[in-house]
């Protein structure tokens, strides 16, 4: 299973999020569409947030484990706001879909 856990502070602002973990949805030996859909939003949000918001981050990903972490060092202005909206729209959408056996999102306050 994968787990998404979306960080934000007390008042609401996203700080970051971290991914760890495998779908495991299709069979052995075939392409996981649960696991591409998860890093292809998680990974495009981060590219996005890098190369359109110009938003100060750190991001440390490991395939083989499936994990990504990202952490903002910034405030996030109103385009990574929605940014961040987005991914966590699609990502629960994709959770819904295909069942939190495979795709979990929570959030934390940190």
């Amino acid at each position: 299973m994968i787990t998404v856990v979306i960080c934000k502070d007390q008042k609401g602002s996203y700080k970051g999020f971290y991914c760890m973990g495998h779908a495991e949805y299709a069979k052995k030996g075939q392409p996981d569409i649960v696991c591409a859909a998860v890093s292809a939003v998680t990974v495009g949000t981060v590219n996005a947030l890098e190369e359109l918001g110009h938003v100060g981050l750190e991001a440390v990903m490991n395939e083989e484990t499936g994990f990504l972490k990202c952490d903002f060092h910034d405030v996030l202005q109103e385009k990574c706001i929605f940014l961040m909206d987005s991914m966590v729209l699609t990502l629960q959408n994709i959770s819904r879909e295909y069942g939190e056996k495979y795709l979990k999102v929570n959030f934390k306050e940190v």
